[in-house]
């Protein structure tokens, strides 16, 4: 990755939460606030104004602050402490191996836990971004090229999306509705898995 990748993917990612804006709220409606798909379009068109730097890294710790400061709710600094690590984590490398990406991007999915005190199954953007992680790493592991590595990780976060609509929240909004929680796909699995998406989608240009 470098930075016109780095930079491409933020804007890929802005385009696809605007197009899915309507679909995210939906989700969000059925067992939260009704403003995830508001509030993260909102961020990431801030983040296309805002997003500065020259590496990877700077690129995508701008977004972060960006989202952090623009997105309401939870999913502002979750996802705005996930991009911040993940830059953070390249430093100010200009290129940068898929080997680092993926260690990259497991301290941001840290991160995340962290800071929501979440783990898998508590119907969280976690149960998208964690089995990522997963397949990256073992994507790395086993010597894929990028594109088929970044492939596998968009296919599980977006298999994790899809595995929180039988669970009950345990965490957030939604774990207020207890068993009625259950029978819906998580807002913010669905949208962790569109971000991994574009970075497969912009990767298969290059």
């Amino acid at each position: 990755m470098d930075a016109a990748l780095a930079r491409a993917w933020l804007e890929e990612t802005a385009r696809v939460v605007a197009a899915e804006r309507d679909r995210l709220t939906a989700l969000d409606a059925a067992i939260g606030d009704a403003d995830h798909g508001t509030n993260l379009d909102r961020g990431f068109s801030e983040v296309r104004r805002a997003m500065t730097g020259s590496s990877p890294g700077e690129l995508l710790v701008s977004a972060g602050s960006a989202l952090i400061r623009k997105v309401g709710g939870a999913s502002g600094p979750l996802y705005g402490s996930a991009f911040r690590s993940l830059g953070k984590a390249l430093d100010a490398e200009r290129d940068v191996t898929l080997e680092a990406f993926a260690a990259a991007f497991e301290a941001a999915v840290s991160a995340v836990e962290r800071l929501g005190r979440a783990a898998e199954g508590d119907k969280t953007m976690v149960d998208a971004l964690r089995p990522a992680a997963r397949a990256l790493a073992r994507a790395v592991r086993d010597g894929l090229e990028p594109r088929e590595a970044l492939d596998q990780a968009a296919r599980a976060a977006e298999e994790g999306a899809k595995a929180t609509i039988p669970l009950t929240a345990r965490k957030g909004r939604a774990s207020y509705l207890g068993e009625r929680s259950a029978g819906h796909e998580d807002p913010g699995a669905v949208s962790a898995a569109l971000i991994v998406r574009a970075l497969h989608t912009v990767a298969t240009r290059w």
